[in-house]
Parts: C-alpha cells; structure tokens; sequence
C-alpha cells in the first residue's frame, strides 16, 4: 500500500473508534495481526491473531473493566509519521472503570499492514495507569481528569 492510502486506511480505524464502532474497527485488522503491548500489565505481551485481540485484549481485559456508555476511543488522534509499510500515531482514549476510577489514556501506535488491513501493531502507554485503572493495582496516585491530555 501507498503512504497515503495506509494513512486513508488509518483515519478510518480511528474514526470507527471514535463512533463507537468496534465491529467495523476490528474488520480492519488481518485474520494473523500482532498487537505488542508494552509494559507488565495483565494485557501487556505479544498477542496473536484476531481471536485473542479482540475477544482478550479488547473486549476482556480494556472494555472489560470500563463502563460501557462511557467508552471514549480515539478521542484525539494525530499521525505522526508514515512510509509505504508503517504509521506511527498518537491516540487519546479511555473512560470511566467499573470500580470508579477513571482511565484517560494516551497511546503511541505503531502500525504495519498487509492486504490493506492491521497486521501489526506496537502500543506504548502509561501502564501504570494502566495497572491502576483497569487492574486495580495502585502503583501511583490518581491523576486529575484530563491529565492524559497533550497539545499536537
């Protein structure tokens, strides 16, 4: 694929997140993507395949612990670079937990694509609000909402 066209296939991943539309943003990805978080938090690892992406890592492990009418992906948004094989971006998401706290992510995403879809992804991420938030781990003190934001 093109710069152009994986920057096109990106805006829309995003966009799908951002209304909510977890069915045609999860369509975007390959049948055999990676997704490599980093860190040490119970989501963190290599993970392998449509499957354990969307139903662990999405659905279990991040939606899992959120409020569901509060979910708010892709809030904010800004490609940072891109070649004929990679994006990187910047991504604000998150929303309120189960347990009260309030999980106001910002992700750096590494992208890579195949047959015009998401082979592979590298995030980066606070994974100590991570740990916090969506694991009930208190590794540091709450931060005020918003905090996550950045100006790009």
């Amino acid at each position: 694929m093109s710069r152009q066209e994986n920057i096109d296939l990106l805006n829309r991943y995003f966009q799908h997140m951002q209304n909510g539309e977890w069915a045609e943003a999860e369509a975007m990805y390959h049948d055999r993507i990676v997704i490599h978080m980093l860190g040490t938090t119970p989501a963190s690892g290599r993970l392998d395949g449509k499957a354990m992406v969307t139903d662990d890592l999405i659905a279990e492990k991040v939606h899992g612990a959120l409020v569901p009418e509060g979910i708010a992906f892709a809030r904010r948004w800004k490609i940072m670079c891109a070649d004929d094989e990679r994006v990187v971006a910047i991504m604000e998401g998150g929303g309120p937990t189960k347990s009260g706290d309030l999980y106001d992510q910002t992700y750096c995403e590494i992208f890579r694509f195949e047959d015009g879809k998401i082979i592979e992804m590298h995030a980066f991420f606070d994974t100590a609000l991570a740990e916090r938030a969506l694991f009930d781990n208190p590794l540091t003190s709450p931060r005020e909402p918003g905090s996550a934001r950045m100006d790009y």
